[in-house]
């Protein structure tokens, strides 16, 4: 590729990154804090106290300025897929246009449909009918975040599809291999537990600074309570699913796991490292220079997490572009880099012979490239790649982003124990350094969701579609300087909401719940 190519990719990939890592401020809010605003209504219900109605409107009001927000960023993130990667659509839109177009008939009218009648219905419909309201409203957001992570799981893993080389493009053949799939079941898991574990940062931290202030004492006592105890738990079923993440990263994209844990040479019995490094000498793959400065390691934990035997080998970096190995879940030998590199090659132009066999129409020749192109298709994106160092992802992004992301859930963790046990004791409201780190978690809250993303397609780089499609091969035909112009308007616009939805939020706050 040449230089202006390159420069194309590199800002076509920083315009979605940068749409998709605003997008995500206000996605798990909505996931998490719709959830508290259920529960709480939900105990105004059971009891009949006005103290949960109070919160519970209150934390709806938060919750629907940051629904609206939401909802703009992400249209803006669909569209790209027709303006900035025209070339992945045609190839798999097919595929990739399904569950997206799901989400929009069916979760997004849900939503519409519910949302009216939980902001506007408290006087207007029975408690019931506005409980269920509030309820469908939060499952219409849920449903909306399935079927996007569901096409995010299949970009990680392709599957149920079929390429056909008259058309030029992949067309499903199993639906319900897409839905099914472990690795789109685990994902949806993972990140709507991330977004609950946001949502209870959220009110824990509104609800400390409330107490901080003595204002509202007994609304933020019954907040910071509901918080702690869905963010407890919500942040088990992140570390459990967390660990489902790691399992399926190791059986499709090993490269992904080597860089996130910094290895480049595997071995059995592979520890985990928990902390260290990454040493900035390190310049080759298949060099001698330790990767990883200072680690603290656990002895043979990333051969569980990865393949759940503490003896397996898990192969690093250069074990993946070199082939050769054996996994203790497939015992064929790998295909090295330029194996798969051939392969990928072999595909290609096996696909032009097609197209040409096919305006002559030489069937003979027709059947003869198709089964040349079937049997060398797995491999597809591969024949776009130059050299092996371009199928390592960014190994100190990754390493750091992982490892930083991973202590955050530990320190949640820690975090809603130790708030649940103040509580527990009733002198939550007379430990004003507990109240201050609460606070200042918010913001943490937001980060380690942002890394997790950074770790999930970051670390499959070069790929839009795993081993089929690198991105270089996915984006539009268009000008650099359209998408440099766009990227700074994307900018500014995302910044402007993003600084309004925060000043309104703080209004809000400031302003307190109110009675009827």
């Amino acid at each position: 590729m040449d230089l202006l190519d390159v420069s194309l990719v590199n800002w076509s990939r920083a315009q979605f990154a940068l749409t998709a890592m605003y997008h995500w401020l206000f996605v798990p809010l909505t996931l998490g804090l719709g959830i508290i605003q259920a529960i709480m209504e939900t105990i105004y219900v059971k009891t009949g106290k006005e103290e949960w109605k109070k919160a519970a409107k209150f934390w709806m009001t938060v919750f629907g300025i940051n629904f609206a927000i939401g909802v703009a960023t992400g249209i803006i993130l669909e569209f790209q897929f027709g303006t900035n990667w025209s070339n992945y659509s045609w190839f798999v839109g097919d595929i990739f246009g399904a569950p997206l177009a799901i989400e929009g008939i069916l979760a997004f009218f849900m939503e519409a449909t519910f949302i009216s009648i939980m902001f506007f219905g408290w006087n207007k419909v029975s408690k019931g009918w506005h409980l269920a309201a509030t309820w469908l409203t939060i499952a219409g957001a849920t449903i909306s975040a399935l079927w996007i992570l569901v096409a995010n799981a299949w970009m990680q893993n392709p599957l149920g599809m079929q390429f056909n080389p008259a058309t030029v493009r992949n067309e499903m053949i199993d639906f319900w291999s897409l839905l099914s799939s472990p690795i789109a079941i685990n994902k949806f898991f993972h990140a709507v537990t991330s977004g609950w574990v946001l949502g209870a940062i959220f009110v824990a931290g509104v609800s400390a600074w409330y107490l901080l202030k003595k204002r509202e004492v007994d609304f933020a006592k019954r907040s910071i309570k509901v918080a702690s105890i869905f963010g407890f738990v919500a942040t088990l079923l992140v570390a459990y699913t967390g660990d489902g993440s790691a399992y399926h990263v190791a059986q499709k994209q090993p490269m992904k796991l080597a860089v996130m844990e910094g290895l480049y040479k595997g071995q059995q019995g592979t520890p985990l490292v928990i902390m260290g490094i990454v040493n900035p000498a390190k310049e080759k793959y298949n060099d001698n220079v330790e990767p990883v400065l200072v680690p603290l390691r656990i002895p043979k934990m990333l051969s569980f997490l990865g393949y759940r035997d503490f003896n397996a080998f898990v192969p690093g970096i250069q074990d993946i572009i070199d082939g050769g190995y054996t996994t203790i879940n497939d015992t064929t030998k790998a295909l090295s880099f330029e194996q798969k590199k051939t392969m990928g090659q072999a595909a290609i132009n096996a696909l032009k012979q097609y197209k040409e066999a096919e305006k002559a129409n030489d069937t003979t020749a027709l059947a003869t490239h198709k089964a040349v192109l079937d049997t060398n298709y797995k491999y597809f994106g591969y024949g776009y790649l130059d050299k092996p160092e371009d199928s390592i992802p960014n190994v100190p992004l990754i390493f750091y982003s992982f490892h930083l992301m991973v202590g955050l859930g530990f320190f949640f963790i820690a975090l809603f124990v130790v708030i649940l046990f103040f509580d527990y004791k009733k002198i939550l409201e007379k430990q004003k350094w507990l109240l201050w780190v609460t606070l200042f978690t918010i913001p943490l809250g937001y980060l380690a969701g942002e890394l997790g993303w950074i770790v999930a397609e970051v670390g499959r780089q070069p790929w839009a579609i795993q081993d089929v499609l690198p991105v270089q091969a996915a984006i539009s035909s268009i000008q650099t300087s359209s998408v440099q112009i766009t990227f700074f308007l994307f900018l500014i616009m995302f910044t402007a909401l993003l600084i309004a939805e925060i000043r309104i939020m703080l209004k809000q706050i400031k302003k307190g719940p109110v009675e009827d």
